[in-house]
């Protein structure tokens, strides 16, 4: 009988496993991102708009001026006695206005500020999202390359069992059966190498539309690789945390605290408003007036003053404006309580699955050994005869189906990790950094 030989899987992995020159980090492809996300940019913006509302509600706070210019002409025609007149009026004025006493406006200043609070959480929460993202892209076009390397020794292995197979029926150490069940699986290892092909195709194009790369190619782990714990470990800490810290909490802990502004607001319907008010304004009358005609005359008027306005009654408006504040204030309550509560669930839901991604990981490296195992068992047992084809080949699938279930689970690792502080809103570049410095340099 000829003699059983796989090609050795390290050799191909490390042909298909090496990094190009060009290839790039994850804080590489993340950096190119920041610059080309839509998403991530429009955050920004919005936030640069809100504090630019915040300025424009400060103006009510503020003093105003005008000036003011116009010319007049006035013609006037009396029958009896015919008289007929014409005068010429010149205007210039200056007036100012300060607010001494308008609640209204500093709870619209305060509610323009917590506006900018919320679109920085907006942009915390888009730059955490851009994070993730990239990551999951960049996981996944490892993933596929893991898979299509995994698939390709697996076909290198099993054509060099249907090449044993058909010389031992040549000679007829073995029936037909043992080559026609290694050409079987030959084809299906085809047309999963075809799928796992497309599939990194698919992967790679996401990723280069993501980062604003073309033809990116990610560096990959360096094995072995020892995955970093969840610290802390309690999920009750990650809870509390994730309570108070994550963006769409405090986006909602800050509608509240607008709705409750808004409130204030609603109830400064009653109270008065002072201005101070000056002005300097200048009348010419250079051709005189209709009653005075020829005299040219020259009119200065300058003032300073206060102005309340005290409002008495508004057709209960501003009662029902009340009642509608504090509907919405506890609406806000409400939806904050609501916010929380998925925050918690997302939270304990991602601890829980990075717990148990270390768990699978763990399991799937003592089954890589097993596997192993189990196939040169198999390969011995084929040589002597005690095995047949099949068993060697089903040997060969598992081997290599709990290789890409191992990889699949580190890549679920890492992930799990960041999610889980995203979760939290405790996700910055120094996790992913973190994760950069277990790839290959």
């Amino acid at each position: 009988m000829t003699s059983f030989r796989l090609l050795p899987l390290s050799l191909a992995l490390g042909a298909a496993l090496c990094a190009p020159a060009q290839a790039q980090s994850l804080m590489e492809l993340l950096e190119s991102a920041r610059t080309y996300d839509t998403a991530w940019q429009s955050a920004r913006l919005q936030l640069d708009a809100a504090a630019r509302r915040a300025d424009q509600a400060r103006a009510g706070l503020l003093p105003s001026a005008g000036l003011s210019a116009g010319v007049s002409r006035a013609n006037t025609d009396v029958s009896r006695p015919p008289v007929e007149r014409t005068a010429t009026t010149q205007t210039l004025g200056v007036n100012a206005s300060q607010p001494l006493y308008r609640p209204a406006n500093r709870i619209n200043l305060e509610q323009a500020q917590r506006g900018v609070d919320v679109a920085q959480a907006q942009l915390d929460a888009a730059s955490q999202d851009l994070l993730v993202r990239v990551s999951q892209a960049y996981f996944d076009v490892l993933a596929a390359q893991d898979t299509l390397t995994f698939v390709q020794a697996q076909k290198a292995a099993v054509s060099e069992q249907l090449a044993s197979a058909k010389r031992n029926f040549e000679v007829g150490t073995s029936t037909v059966t043992d080559s026609r069940e290694a050409q079987a699986r030959y084809d299906l290892v085809i047309a999963q190498e075809i799928a796992a092909e497309n599939d990194l195709r698919v992967k790679k194009l996401a990723l280069d539309q993501l980062v604003g790369v073309t033809g990116s190619q990610p560096k990959p782990l360096a094995l072995p690789l020892q995955l970093p714990p969840v610290q802390p470990d309690n999920v009750i800490t990650w809870v509390d945390t994730a309570r108070e810290q994550q963006p769409g909490v405090r986006q909602a802990q800050i509608a509240l605290d607008i709705a409750r502004l808004e409130t204030k607001k609603a109830e400064t319907g009653h109270l008065p408003t002072v201005d101070l008010q000056a002005g300097y304004n200048i009348q010419r009358n250079p051709t005189g007036t209709i009653t005075a005609p020829g005299i040219n005359s020259r009119t200065n008027n300058a003032s300073v003053g206060l102005a309340l306005n005290l409002p008495l009654f508004a057709g209960f408006s501003v009662q029902n404006r009340i009642k509608e504040t504090l509907v919405l204030e506890e609406k806000a309550s409400a939806d904050l309580e609501t916010t929380r509560r998925n925050v918690a669930q997302a939270t304990r839901t991602a601890f829980f699955g990075v717990q148990s991604g270390q768990g699978q990981v763990q399991a799937l490296q003592a089954a890589e050994a097993s596997s192993q195992s189990a196939l040169d068992a198999n390969k011995l047992g084929y040589q002597v005869g005690v095995r047949i084809n099949i068993d060697v080949l089903n040997a060969q699938s598992q081997l290599f189906q709990t290789k890409r279930d191992l990889a699949q689970a580190r890549y679920n690792v890492l992930l799990g990790t960041l999610k889980l502080r995203q979760a939290a809103g405790t996700l910055t570049l120094e996790d992913v950094r973190a994760i950069n410095a277990l790839l290959t340099p």
